[in-house]
């Protein structure tokens, strides 16, 4: 489970976020490229190539999509507060 107290600064703000990299749990963003490839509406990469979640979903669809990304995640850093 992503660790909500490590969220990224550049998420968008609602229930969807990434973790930071630096994540002392270990389940921080490894820059995989998994989320933002397969969801670009959604996830992004900041300068460093870490994703976070530029965009909350809205719809069933997107809602969807974007916990697809969560079940991809390697080190399961994208989480949802919904």
């Amino acid at each position: 489970m992503a660790n909500s107290e490590m969220k990224h600064p550049a998420n968008a703000p609602g229930p969807f976020y990434v973790t930071t990299y630096n994540d002392p749990e270990g389940q921080g963003c490894t820059a995989c490229t998994i989320c933002y490839t397969a969801a670009p509406e959604f996830f992004s990469e900041d300068s460093e190539g870490y994703a976070y979640v530029s965009k909350q979903p809205e719809t069933d669809a997107d809602i969807s999509l974007c916990r697809e990304q969560m079940d991809a995640c390697p080190p399961v850093a994208i989480g949802d507060d919904g």
